[in-house]
């Protein structure tokens, strides 16, 4: 345990039905014993663990600030491992940072970010790539991701690393013993058997890294910009998108002349969406902004919504168009299709084509679907193990290039030394993904992006 007692508010700053203050460590309950005076006469100290009273936080003078219940956990049968103090009171912002401060004044310290599940990790209560599902969960922006870290959490990614390395540590001790005893006839023991163990791990890495794109899109969303040329319906999808007028609408070609921007759920995905100006020659100042704006977009987005006016034929701008974004990934939306059509769908043969009505409201579901598609999101099984984080990935990627340095030199007919150099760094690539072989640095790297009360 640590020798710092800790305490910070656990639920989010503001108005709301109950705040928790945490106190974790050593003295936990000590400190909790010094503002907490329960009903009952009862103090914390003499309760069993997952047992609470009810009674209020007093101040120096025994004066109460708050009614409370504080519910105690004991070690090592906590969320840290250590001795831990919940206080719920009622949900003021001025009445709960008061209560932490008397709680500080009693013998605690301020918790720094991501400090009680640091505390887990090092107390052996949860694994590294556990403690990184905690984040994720937190900040989790749909149903999907929810259940990917739910999944990280649950030590899906654990138990598949721990897959892995058995087979390597199976090898890396076969192969000791074949080096060891070069002449004797050891069953099971043969080039044959190494290669199709490291095959195996090879396989099962690539498998992990095959799957982290998609998941990072369900995580984190993907940055997607609606582009096309003037008055075609660019906002009004926006508006249709966002579910709420975002982005003014008007009759008038050019009224968007910036980027507008939003974060938006469609079905599973999350889409760091941008309307931006149309795209037009034009030698106003102003609007030549907003189109250079919109050009970078599309440089740099990850998907492109591009809206064209079904009720007309293309022009040579939307042929511009058109030929800047045929190597992206992009969907072609034909918008106004409430009116008649007089476009050339020919002309957009080998893009993706959805037809709506942006104005009514129509084709929402099959925009949504199309999203979905093009993302690859069909790809992700339920069943995957998906990895969480580009640490993880950058581990996974160094494990496999020892497992592939160490097939190549198999092949090559290097001496077993040398193959056995290369599963140890493999080895401890995902040692340090699970935390069993990590520096500070890169503890305090992954600790410090959690709010103070995780």
């Amino acid at each position: 345990m640590s020798e710092r007692t800790i305490a910070a508010i656990a639920t989010p700053l503001g108005e709301g039905g109950i705040s928790v203050i945490r106190i974790s460590g050593d003295d936990a309950i000590t400190v909790a014993d010094k503002c907490f005076k329960s009903v009952s006469g009862k103090k914390l100290c003499e309760l069993g663990g997952y047992q609470a009273l009810f009674g209020s936080v007093v101040d120096r003078d025994n004066s109460p600030l708050d009614d409370a219940v504080a519910l105690v956990f004991l070690a090592p049968k906590s969320y840290t491992g250590e001795n831990i103090v919940e206080i719920s009171v009622h949900g003021g912002l001025v009445s709960t940072r008061q209560i932490l401060r008397r709680v500080l004044q009693c013998g605690a310290v301020m918790a720094t970010g991501g400090e009680f599940t640091k505390r887990a990790f090092l107390n052996g209560k949860l694994d590294l790539a556990k403690a990184e599902s905690v984040i994720g969960l937190i900040t989790a922006r749909n149903d999907a991701a929810v259940k990917i870290t739910q999944s990280a959490l649950s030590g899906k990614i654990s138990r598949d690393i721990k897959d892995i390395l058995d087979k390597l540590l199976e090898t890396a001790s076969s192969l000791s013993v074949f080096a060891d005893y070069p002449d004797e006839d050891i069953p099971g023991l043969t080039q044959e058997n190494f290669c199709k163990m490291l095959n195996d791990c090879r396989q099962k890495c690539e498998k992990l890294i095959s799957t982290y794109d998609t998941g990072r899109i369900i995580r984190e969303g993907i940055s997607c910009a609606i582009v096309g040329k003037p008055n075609v319906g660019k906002s009004t999808l926006m508006n249709l998108l966002c579910g709420s007028d975002r982005s003014i609408v008007t009759d008038i070609a050019g009224t968007t002349r910036d980027v507008v921007e939003n974060v938006v759920t469609v079905g599973d995905i999350t889409l760091n969406l941008s309307d931006t100006a149309g795209l037009h020659d034009t030698n106003d100042v102003v609007e030549k902004f907003g189109v250079d704006k919109a050009k970078e977009k599309i440089e740099n987005a990850e998907l492109l919504l591009a809206v064209f006016d079904a009720s007309g034929p293309l022009d040579q701008d939307d042929l511009a168009l058109l030929e800047s974004i045929k190597d992206k990934k992009c969907i072609v939306v034909l918008n106004k299709t409430d009116l008649e059509a007089k476009i050339d769908k020919s002309q957009l043969d080998g893009f993706e084509i959805i037809e709506i009505s942006a104005k009514l409201g129509l084709g929402y579901a099959a925009l949504s679907d199309k999203i979905y598609g093009i993302c690859n999101l069909h790809k992700l099984s339920p069943n995957d193990t998906v990895l969480i984080s580009e640490r993880q990935l950058d581990c996974v990627r160094r494990a496999l290039d020892g497992i592939n340095e160490a097939l190549d030199s198999m092949h090559l007919g290097i001496t077993l030394d040398a193959v056995g150099v290369c599963i140890d760094d493999a080895i401890a690539a995902l040692l340090e993904l699970t935390g069993g072989r990590v520096t500070n640095e890169v503890c305090d790297e992954i600790f410090k992006r959690f709010c103070v009360g995780k």
